[in-house]
C-alpha cells in the first residue's frame, strides 16, 4: 500500500484556475492517530444514551438547513454540481440526519423464550467502535451523511476520508457536525490513498463508495483484518423501454439520467434498450430531449449538465466515444476553460466496445435494440455490474412479474435510473456492491454487531409436583 502523503488540491471544474482548497495531506501516522482518538471518545457517546444522540443528530440537521445556501454554493464551486441539483442534495442531507436522529430510538434487540426450561434468550445490537468512511466527490454532502448518520445513531464514532476533489465540502460539513456533536465523535481526514489505506487498516468497520478497482482493494484489506466492510462501486445501468410505454415521458426520464450532472452518478443510465417497436419512436423522442437539455455553467439554475470533475475525466469521455458516430450530440459550452464534455447518444456500437462493458462516468449512452423483453433482460444482465435498471412500461404484469430475472439490486419502474430513497436499502449485485446494504434501517444492521445472551435463573426452581 502507498505510504507517502501527497498534497490535496481541489479546483473548480467550471473554472480550473479557481483553486478551492490546497493543503498538505496529514500522512498515514496522523490518519491512524485520528482513528485512535475517535476510539477514545466512543464510550462516552454510547453511554450518553439514545436521547442525547437523537438530539445531537437533530441539531446537526437543523444546522445543515441553516447553512443551505452556503453549502449549495460550495458544492457548485468545488464539484461542479448544477445549482438546482446541489440545492436538492443539501436538502436531502438535512433530511438524512433527521431520519437517523429518530433511529437512535430503534429497538436494539429482541427477547425470545428458551427452547426448554426457565430463562430468556436476548439478542442485542452493539456498535463496532470507530467506523472509517471513504467517500467520493459526486455527492459531497449526501453520501457522507447517509454513512455517518446511521453509524452515529447506533453509537459509533466516524472518521471521514473524503475524495480529494471534495475536500472543502467535507471540511465544512465536519465543522457543522462538530458543533452539534461531542468532541472526537466526527473527524474529517483530508488526503488521498495514503490516508485512506491507514483508515482501512485501523478502523473497526469500513464503508466505501467509489471506483470498482479501489473498492475491491478496500474490501480485501478490511476482510483480511476481519472487520465488517461494505463497498458501493460502479454501475453500467440500463433503461428498458417497452412499446407500450409513454415514449415522451420515458425519453425525458432517460435523458436526465444520461446527462444530469454530466452522467457522474453510479446510477446514471449508460445503456438504453428499446424493445421491439419501441426503437423508432424512442430514438426520435430521446434525441429531442437530449438536444433540449440545458448544458452550461453549474451556477445557472437552468443547467442540467455541467462540467466533468477533472480534465482527466473529460479526456476519458472523449476517448470513450472517439470514432463512434453519434445519433445526437449536445454542444458543450464554448468560450469556457471548464472541463465540459458534450452529452451524446450513440448507436451501432460494436458489441465488444468498452462502452458496453466498462463504466465511463460521463454523459454518454448507447441505444440498443432488443427483439423482446427476454432478450432485453439478458442484455441488461450481460455486464459485470448490477446496480439499477429503469423499466418503462404501462403493463403492471410486466412490472411485477416480467422483471424477476433482472440481476440488479434496484429496479425503478417508469422512473429514471437515478434517484435515491434514503429510507430504503441501497445497493447492487456483482461488481457494483460488496457486503451489506446501505441506507434505511439496513444501515443500522451494518454499523452494529448482534450478540446473543442466554439468561438462566441463578437459583432454578424445582419442578412443580404433580398429583
Amino acid at each position: 500500500m502507498s505510504t507517502a502523503p501527497t498534497p490535496v488540491v481541489s479546483r473548480n471544474p467550471a473554472d480550473p484556475s479557481d483553486v478551492v482548497v490546497e493543503t498538505a495531506a496529514p500522512g498515514a501516522l496522523a490518519a491512524a492517530d485520528a482513528v485512535e482518538r475517535a476510539r477514545g471518545a466512543q464510550p462516552g457517546w454510547l453511554r450518553g444514551g439514545a436521547a442525547a444522540r437523537a438530539a445531537a443528530l437533530g441539531a446537526l440537521a437543523a444546522a445543515v438547513e441553516a447553512a443551505a445556501d452556503e453549502l449549495t454554493a460550495l458544492a457548485v464551486r468545488e464539484v461542479g454540481k448544477p445549482v438546482t441539483e446541489a440545492r436538492a442534495e443539501v436538502a436531502r442531507t438535512a433530511a438524512i440526519w433527521r431520519y437517523y436522529a429518530q433511529a437512535a430510538y430503534d429497538p436494539t434487540g429482541a427477547v425470545h423464550e428458551t427452547a426448554a426450561g426457565p430463562g430468556l434468550l436476548l439478542t442485542r445490537r452493539r456498535p463496532h467502535g470507530v467506523v472509517g468512511l471513504i467517500t467520493p466527490w459526486n455527492f459531497p454532502f449526501a453520501i457522507p451523511a447517509w454513512k455517518a448518520a446511521p453509524a452515529l445513531a447506533a453509537g459509533n464514532e466516524v472518521v471521514l476520508k473524503p475524495a480529494p476533489d471534495a475536500t472543502a465540502c467535507a471540511v465544512r460539513l465536519a465543522e457543522i457536525a462538530q458543533r452539534a456533536l461531542p468532541t472526537g465523535v466526527f473527524t474529517v481526514l483530508p488526503g488521498g490513498a495514503t490516508e485512506g489505506d491507514a483508515v482501512v487498516s485501523s478502523a473497526d468497520a469500513v464503508s466505501f463508495t467509489g471506483s470498482t478497482a479501489v473498492g475491491r482493494a478496500v474490501a480485501a484489506a478490511a476482510t483480511a483484518r476481519g472487520v465488517p466492510v461494505q463497498a458501493e462501486m460502479g454501475g453500467l445501468n440500463a433503461a428498458i423501454v417497452l412499446p407500450d410505454a409513454d415514449m415522451d415521458t420515458a425519453a425525458a426520464h432517460i435523458a436526465s439520467a444520461i446527462a444530469g450532472y454530466a452522467g457522474q452518478k453510479c446510477t446514471a443510465t449508460s445503456r438504453v434498450i428499446a424493445v421491439g417497436a419501441a426503437l423508432a419512436p424512442l430514438r426520435e423522442a430521446l434525441a429531442a430531449h437530449l438536444r433540449a437539455l440545458p448544458v452550461g455553467a453549474p451556477t445557472d439554475p437552468a443547467t442540467v449538465c455541467g462540467p466533468l470533475i477533472t480534465e482527466q475525466a473529460r479526456d476519458r469521455v472523449a476517448e470513450a466515444r472517439r470514432g463512434l458516430p453519434a445519433l445526437v450530440t449536445t454542444p458543450a459550452p464554448t468560450g469556457s476553460d471548464g472541463w465540459y464534455a458534450a452529452p451524446a447518444l450513440l448507436e451501432d456500437v460494436p458489441p465488444d466496445h468498452p462502452l458496453l462493458c466498462e463504466e465511463t462516468f460521463g454523459p454518454l449512452a448507447v441505444l440498443l435494440p432488443a427483439d423482446d423483453l427476454d432478450r432485453a433482460v439478458r442484455m441488461t444482465n450481460s455486464v459485470p455490474y448490477g446496480l439499477v435498471t429503469s423499466v418503462h412500461t404501462a403493463s403492471l404484469d410486466t412490472a411485477l412479474h416480467g422483471l424477476d430475472r433482472l440481476d440488479t439490486g434496484m429496479i425503478r419502474i417508469n422512473a429514471p435510473s437515478t434517484g435515491v430513497d434514503f429510507h430504503l436499502p441501497f445497493g447492487g449485485t456483482k461488481a457494483s456492491s460488496h457486503g451489506p446494504r446501505e441506507q434505511g434501517r439496513a444501515a443500522l444492521d451494518f454499523y452494529t454487531s448482534t450478540r446473543t445472551y442466554t439468561l438462566a435463573p441463578a437459583h432454578p426452581q424445582p419442578p412443580a409436583k404433580t398429583t
